[in-house]
């Protein structure tokens, strides 16, 4: 994922955590070298096809990439794209279902008979809500994350391993919301200010969004992955003098064993400060050439240069205040209309939780045109930066062709579904601007690298 990873787990997910601190944090990936295919599409066992080598003439990238899209890719695709737009609906029915059944306000007694303490009785609380959530949403995690996977031969997990995996998320969220008091302050604000509870919550959503991009990498993915330094010591000296052209102070380059999962191929960065790493997968690795790897590595250096992090938490943090303030006006007219049939008449009430997290799930889906539309803008702005700072034009069609080939991703969406599914460009135009973007060989100024 992307960070929007940050842009829709933070400005969704952990808004939405923030205020009512039910949902799992999942192993979150920010700015990322994804094609464009939803974040969790898997790669092809197929080599991309080379059409240069067939005809004896010049490649032409397009024709590789149009061949590569198999009948097989193709269905694997749609599939991704059939479940993109079903998650958050089902998400919804889960925590409609639980409303109505009367199994929240069952859930919320459970928890008062435990505790006096507001504070105890919302962990408590969490913890049944979490699990129930759990059960009732695992056969679509099933299908999406590992039964889909598994049909293309995409998967690396055995189902006792991805189900660990499942466990570790749904833990992680019931630690890091439940421990910290997030949910119990959310809710006492929502007590004390009926009124203005978004506001203090959109106010409170900055520091959280803060700190869970500060420690994602630090907590969040060595929980799921073994993260050491570049083995390959001649790539990283070259990957680090990659990284002081960019002006980016020194920074460790790490290897990940996402090969234990997956055969994706993939390169992200996370993180900001003392936290902030660029990360290769080791399937990365292995299928890229050496001139590729350093142009994922120059849009990757993009992200950080062109700040996209701070960008999308800023935008995070207007997306929650605008969740909020929507939330209370939804959940007002909802807990006035059905709020005697949930056995609840006030959103204070710990029972509430699974009516936040449906608004937040329809907000989110709503607003995904525009989130995916700021995250394919600065995908295109982290192409850009990469092609000037290594000059590798060719590279990086290559690079965006393996990743192509390697995710199945469909290379020419529809408009609607790229609004509401691609976080970046599509393949395609990706390949055709790296081709056609060379202002250094035109004597023009470079759009984002400004370095020497």
């Amino acid at each position: 994922m992307n960070a929007h990873a940050v842009v829709r787990a933070v400005a969704t997910t952990i808004a939405a955590a923030a205020a009512v601190g039910a949902l799992s944090v999942l192993p979150a990936r920010a700015q990322s070298m994804h094609v464009g295919a939803p974040p969790d599409s898997g790669p092809a066992a197929a080599a991309p096809v080379d059409s240069a080598a067939e005809s004896g003439g010049p490649r032409d990238y397009v024709a590789d990439v149009r061949a590569n899209f198999t009948p097989e890719n193709r269905g694997y695709a749609a599939k991704r794209v059939t479940l993109a737009f079903v998650e958050p609906f089902y998400g919804i029915l889960v925590a409609v279902l639980i409303l109505f059944t009367g199994v929240s306000a069952r859930m919320r007694d459970v928890a008062h008979s435990f505790a006096t303490n507001r504070y105890l009785r919302v962990l408590v609380y969490i913890v049944l809500f979490s699990a129930v959530d759990f059960v009732l949403s695992f056969p679509l995690s099933w299908l999406q994350g590992f039964a889909l996977e598994h049909q293309y031969n995409l998967s690396n997990q055995d189902f006792g391993a991805w189900f660990v995996d499942e466990l570790k998320g749904l833990g992680l969220g019931v630690f890091f919301i439940g421990v910290v008091p997030i949910a119990a302050l959310a809710y006492r604000a929502i007590a004390k200010y009926p009124r203005r509870w978004w506001l203090w919550l959109a106010i409170g959503s900055f520091p959280l969004i803060v700190l869970s991009v500060l420690i994602q990498p630090l907590v969040v993915d060595p929980a799921f992955n073994k993260f050491t330094p570049l083995h390959d010591k001649q790539l990283e000296h070259k990957i680090l003098a990659l990284a002081e052209k960019a002006g980016i102070p020194g920074r460790r380059v790490f290897e990940v064993n996402k090969s234990a999962q997956t055969k994706k191929v993939n390169a992200y960065v996370s993180g900001f400060g003392a936290s902030q790493r660029i990360v290769l997968w080791d399937t990365t690795l292995k299928e890229m050439k050496e001139d590729e790897i350093l142009f994922v590595m120059g849009h990757e250096m993009g992200h950080y240069v062109l700040h996209h992090i701070w960008k999308g938490i800023v935008l995070s943090v207007a997306m929650s205040a605008l969740f909020f303030y929507l939330s209370y006006v939804f959940t007002g007219w909802a807990i006035a209309r059905f709020g005697p049939r949930w056995r609840f008449t006030e959103l204070s009430d710990v029972a509430s939780m699974p009516l936040i997290v449906a608004t937040i799930g329809l907000l989110s889906f709503v607003a995904q045109p525009l989130t995916n539309s700021f995250s394919r803008a600065e995908e295109h702005e982290a192409d850009q930066f990469g092609l000037e700072v290594t000059q590798l034009t060719d590279a990086g069609a290559r690079a965006f062709i393996k990743l192509g080939a390697q995710n199945k991703s469909n290379p020419e969406p529809n408009p609607i579904v790229e609004a509401f599914v691609y976080t970046h460009p599509p393949l395609i135009e990706r390949i055709r601007y790296a081709l056609a973007y060379h202002p250094w060989t035109e004597g023009k100024p470079n759009a984002k690298f400004h370095g020497r």
